[in-house]
């Protein structure tokens, strides 16, 4: 169902449930709820995962570094919250298997007292996992640590610790999420924002809404409401009550994206010391390295941007690990997310604030969920719906599905679809390891649309396809060029000159699809120049 059919179904139903926040929990929230039989809708002001969700490390970890914080600070929660996510890991690993796959990371350690330590913390990070599907860590040489990252500093090398986590597509995990959920029947519609709430004797029962690409107003009407914007949450719950004290502190992390010759093809790295005391990764993603994260205090906003200053950051903290040059002009792409901190008892730090979550409800009915991370999206999702149904007597039909639920083209993956999609469609082995990576088993649908494009490349050199592009508008919801490249495509966060390059076509073949006049490419021309500062 395409988006304006989704809108028309949302004025002319009542909902169990509605979902504010089109991101990972949203998305999460509106999955589960569908699966167990309720009756669905979900809004976004922006397009979806346009936020923190898109803006992630791409692990899929328990965190390692809070493992290690749990045992120097004796902090139970923290521990709990390693665990949970490990479990989740394994789980998301499974649910979406052409999006998700294990990484080997390795820390390289250049003092010998640093060998048994990290290896031991490592060993009891696999033991919480309790995984058998994921390979267990182990100790290697200087030599072999110099083989699998020659660009390593080799003096006072001692060797290093190779252990194994998730990495994921998260802008492609959050549509396809999403799109799994309209497949059992949710509503789900970006750039449709909540201008208020409908209230009977101070109750919630709905919300007035306004969708931001035709200005029209409509409601719609919910046994419950659930508000799963991130960063923004205060913004609604001060919708509903101004005088509430903020829950939320947030913190920005910046990424930068360099050439792959900055990172072995199929290992990443842990940089264990920070100047700040921090850990960084270096991770291979999509055929390029990518690098982060910062942990800074920062106002709530939009699109923020990953300052000068991060930049120099992260590329300082390379230099000392590094026996190659790194500089600003290696720089690919850049981006900077927020992350959504719950608020302590006590003033400390955004880098030390857990990243457990919490649910909130307040007196309207209002359920606000808070916090968290990528990796326990479904968790946080279910515990949310849990809520909303002993709150607000929602009539479940079963338990929910999404601990086995694949998301939408991960049912009827295999690992060898790459090469069955060459011999049918003919198209080269790099352009069928992308689609089958991006659609999973959807990507049949994409290699059909491109027999009408003459199976035409956005990109010289690069995998992406023009029939992409319709695909996005007319099946995933893309309203507008960054829409495609940078969530439904991912060339902007790997290559912004790729972008850049390909910004005038896709604005064309997106036009086209959706019918725009002038003054609407005009404006997405803004939208484009804006994303980017």
């Amino acid at each position: 169902m395409d988006r304006e059919s989704q809108i028309t179904a949302l004025q002319d139903a009542d909902f169990d449930l509605l979902v504010i926040g089109g991101g990972a929990t949203g998305a999460g929230i509106a999955l589960d709820a569908v699966s167990r039989g309720l009756k669905v809708a979900l809004v976004e002001k922006g397009d979806f995962a346009s936020g923190t969700s898109s803006r992630s490390t791409k692990l899929i970890h328990g965190g390692v570094r809070y493992l290690e914080r749990a045992f120097w600070d004796l902090d139970r929660a923290q521990y709990g919250l390693v665990k949970e996510a490990l479990h989740e890991r394994s789980i998301l690993l499974k649910i979406a298997p052409h999006l998700a796959r294990h990484v080997p990371l390795l820390t390289p350690l250049y003092r010998r007292v640093e060998v048994p330590y990290y290896l031991a913390g490592l060993k009891m990070y696999d033991w919480l996992a309790n995984d058998e599907q994921t390979p267990p860590s182990r100790y290697i040489n200087a030599e072999d640590a110099l083989k699998h990252c020659p660009m390593l500093r080799e003096k006072g090398l001692r060797g290093g610790v190779v252990y194994y986590d998730g990495q994921f597509d998260d802008a492609r995990m959050n549509i396809s999420i999403l799109l799994r959920a309209m497949d059992l029947g949710a509503r789900a519609v970006n750039y449709v924002e909540v201008a208020s709430f409908t209230k009977t004797a101070g109750k919630i029962t709905g919300a007035q809404l306004k969708d931001a690409l035709t200005d029209k107003h409509f409601s719609v009407q919910a046994r419950a409401v659930i508000n799963a914007t991130g960063p923004l949450a205060d913004s609604v719950r001060h919708m509903d009550d101004p005088k509430l004290k903020p829950m939320l502190k947030a913190s920005s992390g910046s990424h930068i994206v360099l050439d792959r010759r900055f990172s072995p093809a199929e290992m990443g790295l842990l940089i264990p010391k920070t100047e700040d005391d921090r850990v960084l990764f270096l991770l291979p993603w999509m055929g390029h390295t990518l690098v982060g994260t910062t942990d800074n205090p920062a106002p709530v906003q939009n699109n923020p941007l990953a300052s000068a200053e991060d930049i120099r950051y992260i590329l300082r903290q390379l230099a000392k690990y590094f026996s190659i040059a790194v500089s600003e002009k290696d720089v690919l792409a850049k981006w900077c997310g927020l992350r959504p901190l719950v608020q302590p008892g006590a003033a400390v730090s955004t880098a030390k604030i857990s990243r457990e979550h919490t649910i909130e409800a307040l007196p309207s009915g209002l359920i606000t969920i808070a916090g968290g991370k990528w990796t326990t999206y479904r968790r946080m999702a279910l515990e949310a719906v849990d809520e909303a149904v002993a709150l607000h007597k929602l009539p479940v039909k079963r338990a929910s599905q999404t601990e086995t639920l694949a998301v939408a083209g991960g049912g009827d993956y295999k690992p060898d679809q790459p090469q069955r999609l060459e011999k049918r469609f003919q198209l080269p082995l790099t352009v069928c390891k992308h689609l089958s990576l991006s659609y999973g088993d959807r990507a049949e649908r994409v290699c059909e649309l491109a027999l009408k494009t003459d199976k035409r490349v956005l990109v010289p050199g690069a995998p992406y396809l023009e029939a992409e592009v319709a695909y996005a508008a007319l099946h995933e919801s893309a309203r507008s060029t960054v829409d495609v490249l940078a969530r439904r495509m991912r060339l902007a966060f790997v290559n912004k000159e790729g972008a850049d390059y390909a910004r005038t076509r896709v604005q064309e073949l997106l036009g086209d699809a959706l019918g725009w006049d002038q003054a609407q490419r005009d404006a997405d021309s803004r939208r484009y120049d804006a994303y980017f500062g």
